[in-house]
């Protein structure tokens, strides 16, 4: 029995986003932190974009 077999786990564990493996503890919730790095890099280069809702108008305050 191993010391990890006694430990409740706070999460649970989910294939890493990038390349499909276990996630790890110390980089939840990616596997490692080369994956972690590369969901990083794509979040600074613009990869990822929250898109806004088309029928939010902006009226700068009027009504």
């Amino acid at each position: 029995m191993s010391p990890d077999d006694k430990v409740t786990p706070l999460r649970p564990r989910r294939p890493c986003p990038e390349c499909g493996k276990p996630s790890a503890r110390e980089t939840y919730p990616f596997c490692s932190t080369r994956c972690k790095d590369i969901d990083l890099n794509r979040w600074l280069k613009g990869a990822y974009v929250i898109s806004a809702r088309d029928d939010e108008e902006d009226t700068d305050g009027e009504k």
